[in-house]
């Protein structure tokens, strides 16, 4: 059997990581991806082990305390954590494991999963990154501009990367994604 492999997905809010995400493993059932415990609440349509695993702090300190995440960080006053056995039970079966994280958690993964394939997605420009963030219609002003000031920090550190792509059109970036990970993988 082929030994599975992490491939990790970043880049900053609203530059499509989920649409992309969403669009490949449509293509490609044989991922798996991996769902991410956070201690904010669900919003509108989320649904507790398939969006997200919804924890309270205290159970998601006590899965820090007992190393039962691969990555976590605090992000809009929530935590967020990427559990460690289900991504290692998935690798031992040989399959490709997705995380779609932050910054912050890919790069924490550098350290944690070494062998682990870190890609960045980066906005066609600040500007489209910022019409993307107010065409979402979920942020006030100020949350739109920490997002943005945010964006500017997280896009310099995408060098860090073994893979930069630029999500400018869903289908092109969808290939480049799709030749990353198979090419890397095969």
């Amino acid at each position: 059997m082929q030994a599975g492999k992490l491939i990790v997905v970043t880049g900053p809010s609203g530059v499509g990581k989920g649409t992309l995400l969403r669009s490949l493993l449509a293509r490609h059932p044989e991922l798996y991806f991996s769902i991410s415990a956070t201690t904010r609440q669900p919003r509108p349509g989320e649904i507790d082990g398939q969006h997200y695993y919804f924890v309270s702090r205290e159970k998601f300190e006590r899965m820090v305390a007992a190393s039962e995440f691969l990555e976590w960080a605090e992000f809009a006053g929530n935590c967020y954590g990427t559990p460690r056995l289900q991504v290692d039970q998935q690798i031992a079966q040989g399959r490709l494991v997705i995380l779609e994280i932050e910054v912050v958690g890919a790069r924490k993964i550098k350290q944690t999963f070494p062998a682990a394939l870190r890609i960045f997605i980066l906005p066609p420009s600040l500007a489209e990154l910022e019409r993307r963030i107010r065409d979402r219609g979920q942020d006030s002003e100020e949350a739109i501009a920490r997002r943005l000031t945010r964006a500017q920090a997280e896009i310099e550190a995408a060098d860090e990367f073994d893979v930069q792509m630029v999500n400018d059109d869903l289908e092109s970036a969808l290939l480049h994604l799709e030749a990353a990970i198979f090419a890397q993988t095969h």
